[in-house]
């Protein structure tokens, strides 16, 4: 699994991340993507890494700045570890 963080500003409310969300979800397999306005971000899990080129064509057609991309290897944490 891997773990993409994508910093993103003008995010004011829920339904702005839900349009985020829902963009990703439209053009990307993922298996989770949350967005926070509070925390300027959006937290995507897919299988593969995603294509930044692509990631940033969709962002920026939803109106929204992307202000940074990152990707790492994601192992969920257990209960006990």
């Amino acid at each position: 699994m891997i773990q993409t963080v994508l910093g993103i500003e003008g995010m004011m409310c829920g339904m702005c991340e839900s349009h985020i969300n829902d963009a990703i979800r439209k053009n990307f397999r993922v298996k989770s993507v949350k967005s926070s306005r509070k925390k300027n971000n959006c937290v995507i899990l897919s299988e593969e890494q995603l294509d930044e080129e692509q990631i940033r064509k969709v962002i920026g057609g939803t109106g929204y700045t992307l202000t940074s991309v990152e990707a790492a290897p994601y192992q969920k944490k257990g209960l006990f570890g």
